[in-house]
């Protein structure tokens, strides 16, 4: 059995989605916080069990019977947790279950030197990972298409965006990327270890963006560079919490040292086709003009 986390989640329930037309509906199982959620995915078929990477009692149950495990990330750090302390209790969980892998969605960017503090947290568990004892895949993912989209949407009411100086980024979308990690799953030992970067064919910078979201939109989207001290100056007296605030320094720094910049062909081999390009994403934002 295949047992998914954060199965309600975006990237989660996609993969799901993805999977059970890959491998038998009654080979696929998740772990999710809340059963109540995922009564649609049990009624298809797939086994259904409570599993918090808070409780590691319960994900030992949650994970029974799996071959696989696929961990999805945790954001406990948005809350304040600690989201190495629930990828420990995770892995440790999925050797007590007896899998014999572990698939974990890491980031294209993982470094321990990294000015984007996720990556951070990504390198350490990949060095869990290793120390197991048991396979592991490390699903080396692209930067989320969706985060350009909520980054760029102020600019897109105003007509600006304003931001401190950064880099290409290659942004990938959740769909692209639950479709590949459903491939890799269904192919058990396709990649031990990290994969290569599993990215979208082209790398943009937010000036690129602005230029093609007013080209399709059909709005103008002017790039402004300021400076991180007004920046975080700017967020910060919008009540953003300084962890946010470091965060969002974080990534234009990490982009503009060229930590999220590489393009790698990986991704459309996994799916047979070109990935989902950010005019395609732009195109589908609501209110575009018909």
């Amino acid at each position: 059995m295949i047992v998914v986390t954060g199965a309600t989640g975006q990237l989660g329930r996609l993969i799901v989605e993805k999977l059970i037309t890959r491998v038998p509906v009654d080979r696929v199982g998740i772990s999710v916080r809340d059963t109540r959620k995922a009564q649609d995915l049990a009624a298809r078929g797939v086994r259904v069990r409570e599993g918090d990477f808070a409780e590691p009692k319960g994900l030992v149950h949650a994970f029974e019977g799996a071959s696989q495990v696929l961990i999805v990330s945790s954001n406990a750090a948005a809350y304040g947790g600690d989201p190495l302390a629930q990828h420990r209790s995770a892995i440790e969980a999925a050797r007590s279950a007896g899998a014999r892998r572990i698939v974990y969605t890491s980031h294209m960017g993982v470094s321990r030197m990294s000015a984007f503090p996720p990556m951070l947290d990504h390198a350490e568990t990949e060095r869990m990972l290793g120390e197991s004892g048991l396979a592991w895949t490390a699903l080396r993912n692209g930067f989320y298409a969706s985060s350009a989209m909520f980054l760029l949407e102020k600019g897109l009411q105003t007509g600006v965006f304003e931001a401190p100086a950064d880099g290409k980024v290659s942004w990938t979308t959740h769909a692209d990327l639950a479709e590949a990690a459903a491939v890799i799953l269904a192919n058990e030992g396709q990649y031990d270890g990290p994969t290569p970067p599993l990215t979208a064919s082209e790398a943009l910078d937010f000036g690129e963006l602005c230029d093609l979201a007013s080209s399709v939109l059909g709005r103008p989207l002017r790039r402004s560079t300021v400076s991180e001290d007004e920046m975080g100056a700017k967020l910060a007296a919008n009540n953003m919490p300084p962890r946010a605030v470091a965060l969002s320094l974080g990534l234009y720094r990490a982009s503009h040292h060229g930590e999220f910049a590489t393009v790698d062909p990986t991704l459309r081999k996994l799916l047979g086709r070109a990935p989902t390009s950010m005019r395609e994403v732009i195109a589908q934002k609501p209110g575009r003009p018909a």
